[in-house]
């Protein structure tokens, strides 16, 4: 196999899968009415609810799923073998990933913009709204904690990145201002940002830029920055400082304000590195060497059932997806008919995406030992952000610049995603506790205990551990998501196989997984602490992680044994005339 046939297989399968069976689907069950009035212009207030451009509104969407997900997810898979990992992000996509995105859009809109929370307490049972949101708020947390590792302790340690990534987020408020203050063309809006982004980029590459910044980390003259606490350098500290105000900044401001247009302009930072990527591979045409298209069932991370198909945690499906289309696409959706395009077309373009993450871990380092020497999956941004300029040095990219573009690329990835997460975060806090803590409703003290949280597990917890949990988390809020919007389905008389098949295999999928790391954070390293340098800090890791996927495990067999029931009731109704795929 080589880089062109991947591609190949990526392009067909888009194809296939969004003009056979997606619009299949939209056609014939959904029916989208375009004259139909959506929740963005029934209830427009200018910060959840806003009528949005589609083309606009895609950039938004695509930039809000696509974070760290499909890029390092396939990086850290491929050590099970290429063969594995590309089969999931095709097949996952294809069957499962877009129906879902999809799916939530649909349900937000037919159902004027409620949560998830009021959804389930409608469609499954009162208690699943407080289960639901107590399950969301931990998988929220891991997704934050995630993040936050790989930012704040990798990318924002480089000095070629933070000044570059300040500016292209002062670039992404002016692309808000030219849009919804001063009425400008988006053509002109985007052209104009998208150029300042470049610049941007280029400015935090230049010596006095990388000076500053290595003054403020510690590590001027290339030092090692000096230790302040547990394992956390004064690099380290510095980036989760900027990780936490960059996050309460994008979850306090209106999101026209703050979180769309930054995705927007990220967005196509985002797209133009893909392309320029799949540029250099069609110039190139790598192929795998001697790279294994499988090595072995269990790994290191665990056995390749189930932990490959939550390693690889957004390229197939993702349950961040669900959350974004239903709360805060379809808040923005400006005709029913826009629906396909925004949920399920950003779901296949970042199919094609973690094609090109998965590219650079296979084809970039010309061989399996060159991809370990590289960092494997303990490195898996330095692999990408190596990978991508490699590529791009085909087409005349310096190599520096390319790595430095590869590093604010990851780092827009992540940030954009997180400022969400802190959003959904103090939302969903607000709604579990702010009946009997009334002051949990306020945004700011919602906002300031995700991050404090948020925190302690950068801080705590080693990156792969949380990676393979938050992982687990993230696909079984995807079966969670499939299961509600099979119980609208089936409340409405629609066709709803295409979501209940795929709700059965990621739960079971997602539970064993959970169950698995839970084992092995009490019974396998948890004997370890005493061996640790720092045994009580270990101690603490392992005490989380393996206390969390309890945690979720007890939470969604109690939301699944709820839904089922729920299902059983609306077994009887029958499906619509023409409703079937």
């Amino acid at each position: 196999m080589n880089a062109l046939g991947v591609l190949l297989i990526s392009v067909i399968s888009l194809v296939a899968g969004y003009w056979l069976y997606a619009r299949s689907i939209d056609h014939s069950v959904i029916r989208p009415d375009e004259k139909k009035a959506t929740p963005a212009k029934m209830y427009m207030d200018g910060v959840d609810f806003t009528p949005a451009n589609r083309n606009v509104l895609f950039g938004y969407q695509f930039k809000s799923i696509a974070a760290l997900g499909p890029i390092l997810g396939p990086i850290i898979a491929v050590q099970w073998g290429w063969l594995p990992a590309l089969a999931w992000i095709i097949l996952g996509t294809v069957f499962i990933g877009w129906v879902q995105d999809y799916s939530s859009i649909v349900l937000g809109v037919r159902e004027e913009g409620q949560s998830f929370g009021a959804l389930s307490y409608r469609l499954i049972s009162p208690r699943s709204r407080g289960i639901l949101i107590t399950f969301i708020y931990f998988y929220l947390w891991l997704i934050m904690g995630s993040f936050g590792v790989q930012v704040g302790f990798s990318l924002f340690t480089n000095p070629a990145v933070p000044i570059g990534v300040l500016l292209v987020i002062l670039v992404g408020l002016l692309a808000g201002q030219m849009t919804y203050k001063w009425r400008q063309d988006i053509i002109l809006t985007s052209v104009v940002t998208v150029v300042l982004a470049f610049l941007a980029i280029w400015i935090g590459t230049l010596p006095f830029a990388k000076n500053i910044m290595s003054a403020i980390l510690g590590t001027t003259g290339g030092a090692a920055s000096p230790t302040l606490f547990l394992q956390v350098t004064q690099a380290k500290f510095v980036g989760s400082l900027l990780v936490v105000i960059i996050c309460y900044l994008g979850s306090v401001l209106p999101i026209w304000r703050w979180a769309q247009p930054i995705n927007y302009v990220a967005f196509w930072i985002v797209f133009l590195g893909i392309l320029g990527g799949i540029v250099g591979l069609l110039i190139w045409r790598p192929g795998m060497g001697d790279f294994p298209a499988y090595t072995k069932f269990t790994i290191g991370i665990g056995p390749l059932w189930p932990m490959l198909f939550v390693t690889i945690a957004c390229g197939a499906i993702s349950g961040w997806h669900s959350l974004v289309s239903s709360s805060g696409t379809a808040r923005q959706l400006e005709k029913e008919t826009d629906a396909l395009y925004v949920g399920g077309g950003a779901m296949f373009l970042e199919m094609v995406f973690a094609s090109v993450a998965f590219l650079t871990a296979t084809v970039a380092f010309g061989s399996y030992q060159g991809y370990v020497d590289a960092g494997g999956g303990a490195a898996a941004a330095k692999v990408f952000s190596v990978g991508l300029a490699t590529f791009m040095n085909k087409w005349g990219l310096p190599v520096e610049f390319g790595t430095a573009y590869g590093a604010v690329f990851l780092t827009l990835m992540a940030l954009t995603i997180m400022y969400l997460v802190v959003r959904f975060m103090r939302v969903a806090s607000a709604e579990a506790l702010g009946d009997r803590f009334p002051v949990i409703r306020n945004m700011h003290v919602g906002t300031t205990i995700a991050l404090l949280l948020t925190l302690a597990l950068i801080w705590l917890v080693p990156f792969l551990q949380i990676w393979a949990v938050f992982g687990a988390a993230n696909q079984l809020m995807a079966s969670l998501a499939l299961l509600l919007v099979t119980a609208w389905l089936m409340s409405q008389g629609k066709q709803y196989m295409w979501t209940l098949i795929p709700f059965i295999f990621m739960f079971v999928t997602t539970i064993a997984a959970l169950l698995y790391k839970a084992y092995e954070a009490f019974f396998i390293n948890l004997p370890k602490a005493a061996a640790q340098a720092n045994p009580g800090e270990f101690t603490a890791a392992q005490v989380i992680i393996g206390a969390v996927c309890l945690i979720l495990v007890v939470a969604a067999l109690a939301l699944a044994w709820d839904g089922v029931k729920a299902l059983r009731s609306y077994a009887g109704k029958p499906v619509k005339a023409g409703a079937k795929a």
